[in-house]
């Protein structure tokens, strides 16, 4: 990566009252500021880093020895807490921590990983439940700043979250090392990715596909890979971190939904960097893409940050009425959210979020647009700019 001058978020992920009780994974993308985050939060931890050369050939050519390397800390400098980066590159490593974790009832450990395929893959079910989850993102609006955010929305809907990119001064660039990292050290060593060619097709295909239904059928076609291949390399993607599957809303009576999924890719700037676009208007179909993902991806970081798993949904009806997320709250009420790239949404975009409402109780209806000032129309229809809708995310207005 080139040098940005890095300046730090301050981040919203708490992990203190788990990390009392157990020891916890830390998984999330590569440069999303994870060993950043740790190294700030629990400056007396004890770090072995997995990305250095030197530690990962000697632990993994024998990985007892960071066992006996741990239990001398433990026993001679009374260490509590200890820090291993990039775990998923020895997974190996899991089984001496197991044993410690047995053994060392107050000893913790935080695993930090940018793929949860390698893990999978090596038989590792995270430590069989000894071990919380939770899941790191590129920077949110509430790290930030609400009116940072607001004033520099095309700036970073175009070139993204990633927290060096939002402090480079040539974020192109930054955005192509980026990539190529991702290609050559995460989806290259993945043992169903053969041919980096027909991935890198693939790739631009997702980006085109951003936000759509999932066929995988058409995607192979425009690929040039084989279905059953395309459903591999999503299943890559998720499990790499850098996209998320977002499953469809079914449960509808008097209106039959779709059964297919739609996938987002993890942040804005990577997909315009695989479409080769550098620049973006707030007036065009593209932005509107993007501010959706964006949304989406605000929403995602939510749920992850307070624990609520298996909430996130859309819902399209075979008559082609959708909403963009339906969110299940803490109480098991409902949410629709519609995203509008216009400045005043019409009637029609309030569609489906009516048509839902037959057959779902909606606890809010949520429209966010370009508007200027928020309002409740005669729908019970809230009308949000994209600031206030984040605002009253992050304060835990609806959920």
């Amino acid at each position: 990566m080139r040098g940005v001058g890095l300046s730090k978020f301050k981040r919203c992920l708490k992990i203190d009252a788990v990390l009392e009780r157990k020891s916890l994974f830390l998984l999330g993308p590569r440069q999303t500021g994870k060993t950043t985050y740790l190294a700030d939060k629990f400056q007396g931890a004890y770090v072995f880093n997995l990305l250095k050369p030197a530690i990962f050939l000697k632990f993994k050519t024998n990985p007892g020895l960071l066992g006996e390397e741990i239990e001398y800390q433990i026993r001679n400098n009374k260490q509590k807490l200890f820090i291993i980066d990039e775990i998923q590159k020895a997974p190996e490593l899991l089984d001496e921590i197991h044993n410690l974790i047995e053994t060392h009832k107050s000893v913790r450990f935080i695993l930090t990983g940018s793929s949860a395929r390698k893990l999978k893959k090596a038989g590792v079910n995270l430590l069989g439940g000894r071990a919380a989850r939770f899941y790191f993102h590129p920077i949110v609006s509430y790290e930030y700043g609400f009116s940072k955010y607001e004033k520099d929305l095309v700036r970073n809907l175009t070139f993204g979250f990633l927290p060096h990119i939002l402090n480079s001064k040539s974020p192109w660039a930054d955005l192509e090392d980026y990539v190529a990292l991702y290609l050559k050290e995460e989806i290259q060593q993945e043992a169903t990715v053969r041919s980096l060619e027909g991935f890198s097709r693939f790739l631009n295909t997702v980006a085109l596909t951003n936000a759509q239904q999932l066929n995988f059928t058409e995607l192979g076609n425009d690929a040039q890979v084989a279905p059953r291949t395309v459903r591999e390399y999503y299943q890559v993607l998720e499990d790499t971190l850098v996209g998320h599957i977002l499953p469809a809303f079914e449960n509808t009576v008097k209106r039959k939904a779709m059964t297919t999924a739609k996938f987002y890719l993890f942040d804005p700037g990577v997909t315009n960097f695989l479409l080769g676009r550098k620049t973006l208007s707030a007036k065009t179909p593209e932005f509107g893409t993007l501010l959706e993902q964006s949304i989406f991806c605000e929403i995602k970081a939510f749920l992850d940050y307070h624990a609520i798993y298996d909430s996130l949904f859309y819902w399209r009806s075979t008559s082609l009425i959708e909403v963009d997320f339906v969110v299940k709250d803490t109480k098991g009420e409902w949410l629709g959210i519609e995203v509008k790239a216009a400045e005043e949404p019409q009637r029609k975009d309030f569609s489906g979020l009516l048509a839902l409402e037959e057959d779902l109780p909606l606890k809010n209806k949520i429209v966010v647009c370009q508007t200027k000032t928020p309002r409740i129309n005669k729908d019970n229809i809230e009308i949000l700019p994209v600031r206030k809708f984040l605002e009253d995310l992050w304060a835990r207005k609806w959920i």
